[in-house]
C-alpha cells in the first residue's frame, strides 16, 4: 500500500476504487474460503483459544513461532493438543516475526507468529514493518489485556492495534469470541492475496477465555477489498506496441514477479521480447542470472550495465517494481529518455514516484502471460524490432565493466571471496539470506541466483538482525535445502540468541559472519564522505581486537559447530566443513578486512549517471542526448 496514507488500508481499498475493470472478481464481497479451508466443521462448543488453534488448522498453517507470555497463555494451552501445528519456542518476539518473513519468503505460504500483549507485541513491530515495506505474508497473532481493561493502562497493556496501523495491511482487535473464526480468516486472506502484507489480529484475553459456538468455513465478507487480478485489455494492447516500437528496451523487474510466482511467465515475455532483464534487490533470481539477458541488478550498488541500460532506455517495462530512490536515484534525472509502462497488483505503486504512460494493474502471474500475447500478436503483425545495436552496446559494457573486486592493502581476507566461494560450493538450490549493510550487497553481488526464492533479505526497511532468525524460518519452510545466513558482525549481534532457538529444535541452518570488525556500511560512508572519520563504528570483533565477543567461544557456548576462518586460501576448506556439518547449525567467523568497499556505487542523492566502479572512478561512456 501507499507508505504516505494515515489512514487504515482497509479503508483506502474502499476510497481507492481501480480503474482496471473487475469482471474476474466475485459478484459480493464474500471470501470463499477453498481447499481444506471449505471443509465444513462444527457446530462446537469451545473456547477462543482452541478456536484460535483450530482456525489455523482449517487455514492449513503448520509451523509457527512465538513467545509465551501473560494475555496470550490461554492460547498457548491448546497448542499443546494439536498434532498439525508445530510451535517453534523464540528467544525474543522479534526473532519470532522475521523467522515468519524468512518461512513466506522462502516458501511463498503465510508465515504465523504469536505473541503476548504489551511489550511482547511492540516487539514485533519491526518485524512487521520489514513485511510491509517487502510485502510480505504474514500473519501476527497477539494476546492483549481483558477488554473491560483496554484503556485503563493496565499491566502489560499496550494499543498495539494503533501502533501497527500503518505498518501493516490491516490490524484486528478482537473482544468477542465468536469473532475469532472469521476474523483469523479475513486476516489470513488479506496478507495473502492481492499485494500481500502483513495483518495483525489482537485478541483480548477474556476473548480467548469464552465460549463460543464453533462453525467452519465461517461467512467472511470483506466490503472493497477486490484486488484486480486481470490487467485491463486496451492497456495491455498499448503496452505491446510500445515494446514494439521500441529501439532500447529494458524489463525492470522487481520483487511483485517474485511474490507473483511469475519467473516462468517472465521468462516467456523475455526471450519473445529479447530484451535486457534487470532484476532488483529483492528480484534477484527471478530470471536466472546465467540467462545472457539478464544485466544484473540496478540502482545505487548495481551492475554498471543494468544502471546505463536504464539510463538509456527509451521504455521500461516495470513489473512488480516500485522506484525505489536506491534504484533510481536522483529522481528527476532517472531514465530520462524512456516511456514507462508499469503494471502492478497494487494500484497505489503506480506514478507514485514515475509517472507511467501505460500503467496496468492487475496480478503479474496473469497480467505478463497477457501481455506476451498482445506482443507475439504485434510481432507477427510487423518484423520484431532490431536490438542488436542495443545490445552490442551493452555487451561491450559488461565486457568492461564486470562486477569484480581487488585485494585490501592490509592484506587480510577479503569479504567478496568468501560470499564467492559460500555460492561457488553450495550451488543454487540453496536458500541465502543476509542481514542489511556492506555484506547484503556482496551476497546480492556474488552469489549466482538461479531461481526465484532463493534470495532473501531486508530490502525496503533494511532491518539489522533480520538473517539469523530469517534463515532459521526458511528452513523450517525448506528443511531439505541447505539454508546460509551470510550476516554482519553488527547485525548477528542483535539476534543471534536465536541459535539456541535453532539448537533446541533441531534447525541447522548455517551462519557465514562477515567479520570486519565494524558496522561497514556506515564505515564505508564516513571513508568517502567523513574524510575518515569513524566515529563509533568499531566493534572490535575481528582482527587486533578485544574479539568482543569472540564468535568461536559465543557460538559454542550455543551448542553449535563453530568455526574461525583468517585467510583467502582457507575459505574452500572452511566452507566445506561446514557443509558436511548437518545435525547442528553452524557458525564461522570469516575475519576480513575492514577497508573492502561495496562497489559499484552511486553517492545518494545524485544521478545514476554518476555512478562510480572505485573510488572517485567513473565508467566512459557517451550518454545520448
Amino acid at each position: 500500500m501507499s507508505k504516505d496514507q494515515p489512514i487504515s488500508p482497509a479503508v483506502m481499498a474502499q476510497r481507492r476504487a481501480p480503474s482496471a475493470p473487475t469482471a474476474q472478481a466475485p459478484e459480493s464481497d464474500q471470501v470463499l474460503l477453498t481447499g481444506d479451508a471449505a471443509q465444513a466443521v462444527g457446530p462446537e462448543e469451545m473456547t477462543g483459544s482452541q478456536a484460535i488453534i483450530r482456525s489455523l488448522e482449517l487455514l492449513g498453517v503448520t509451523d509457527v513461532f512465538g513467545l509465551p507470555g501473560g494475555a496470550i497463555l490461554p492460547t498457548y494451552d491448546p497448542l499443546l493438543d494439536t498434532e498439525k501445528i508445530n510451535h517453534v519456542l523464540v528467544r525474543h518476539e522479534q526473532g519470532a516475526g522475521h523467522a515468519a518473513e524468512g518461512y513466506a519468503l522462502a516458501s511463498g505460504r503465510v508465515g504465523v507468529c504469536i505473541a503476548t500483549s504489551g511489550p511482547g507485541a511492540t516487539n514485533l513491530v519491526t518485524a512487521l514493518a520489514d513485511a510491509n515495506m517487502d510485502s510480505i505474508p504474514m500473519l501476527a497473532i497477539t494476546g492483549q489485556v481483558a477488554s473491560s481493561s483496554i484503556g485503563t493502562d493496565a499491566f502489560q497493556e499496550a494499543d498495539i492495534v494503533g501502533m501497527t496501523m500503518p505498518v501493516t495491511k490491516h490490524s484486528y482487535l478482537v473482544t468477542d469470541a465468536q469473532d475469532i473464526p472469521r476474523v483469523l480468516a479475513e486476516a489470513y486472506h488479506l496478507a495473502s492475496t492481492g499485494r500481500p502484507g502483513p495483518v495483525l489480529v489482537d485478541v483480548a484475553k477474556d476473548a480467548q477465555q469464552a465460549t463460543l459456538t464453533f462453525t467452519w468455513p465461517p461467512h467472511v465478507e470483506l466490503p472493497g477489498y477486490r484486488p484486480v487480478t486481470r490487467g485491463h485489455s486496451k492497456q495491455i494492447k498499448e503496452a505491446a506496441r510500445l515494446i514494439a516500437e521500441a529501439r532500447r528496451p529494458v524489463l525492470y523487474t522487481g520483487g511483485g514477479a517474485v511474490r507473483a510466482d511469475a519467473a516462468a511467465e517472465l521468462m516467456q515475455l523475455a526471450e519473445l521480447t529479447g530484451a535486457p532483464v534487470v532484476t532488483t534487490l529483492t528480484a534477484r533470481g527471478v530470471f536466472p542470472d546465467s540467462h545472457r539477458q539478464n544485466l544484473g541488478m540496478p540502482g545505487m550498488h548495481g551492475t554498471v550495465p543494468a544502471v546505463y541500460a536504464m539510463q538509456q532506455a527509451d521504455l521500461l517495462i516495470t513489473l512488480g517494481a516500485r522506484f525505489d530512490d536506491r534504484v533510481t536515484g536522483q529522481l528527476d534525472t532517472f531514465a530520462p529518455h524512456a516511456k514507462v509502462i508499469h503494471a502492478d497488483i497494487d494500484p497505489a505503486e503506480i506514478s507514485k514516484n514515475r509517472p507511467a504512460d501505460v500503467p496496468i494493474v492487475g496480478d503479474l502471474k496473469y497480467v505478463i502471460p497477457d501481455l506476451t500475447q498482445a506482443v507475439r500478436h504485434e510481432f507477427d503483425a510487423a518484423q520484431a524490432p532490431d536490438l542488436s545495436t542495443w545490445w552490442e552496446t551493452l555487451d561491450t559494457l559488461r565486457e568492461t565493466y564486470p562486477l569484480g573486486y581487488t585485494s585490501t592493502d592490509d592484506g587480510h581476507g577479503s569479504p567478496q571471496h568468501v560470499v564467492e566461494r559460500i555460492s561457488a560450493l553450495t550451488g543454487p538450490e540453496a536458500v541465502y539470506v543476509s542481514g542489511v549493510g556492506q555484506h547484503q550487497m556482496w551476497s546480492a553481488q556474488f552469489v549466482d541466483y538461479e531461481r526465484p526464492r532463493q534470495w532473501l533479505n531486508s530490502s525496503g526497511l533494511g532491518t539489522m538482525g533480520f538473517a539469523v532468525p530469517a534463515a532459521m524460518g526458511a528452513k523450517v519452510s525448506q528443511p531439505d535445502r541447505v539454508v546460509w545466513a551470510i550476516d554482519g558482525d553488527g547485525c548477528f549481534q542483535m539476534t543471534n540468541q536465536e541459535l539456541a532457538t535453532c539448537v533446541l529444535n533441531g534447525i541447522p541452518i548455517k551462519v557465514a559472519v562477515i567479520n570486519n570488525s565494524s558496522l561497514g556500511m556506515v564505515r564505508q560512508w564516513q571513508t568517502l564522505f567523513y574524510d575518515g572519520r569513524y566515529s563509533n563504528t568499531e566493534l572490535d570483533t575481528g582482527h587486533d581486537s578485544r574479539r568482543i565477543p569472540d564468535f568461536v567461544k559465543l557460538a559454542d557456548a550455543y551448542g553449535c559447530a563453530a568455526l574461525r576462518c583468517e585467510r583467502d586460501e582457507d575459505v574452500d576448506a572452511t566452507i566445506q566443513k561446514a557443509l558436511e556439518i548437518n545435525d547442528r547449525p553452524v557458525v564461522i567467523d570469516f575475519v576480513v578486512s575492514a577497508d573492502a568497499m561495496v562497489w559499484p556505487m552511486v553517492p545518494a542523492g545524485v544521478s545514476n549517471d554518476q555512478i562510480q566502479i572505485a573510488r572517485n572512478m567513473t565508467p566512459e561512456w557517451n550518454t545520448e542526448d
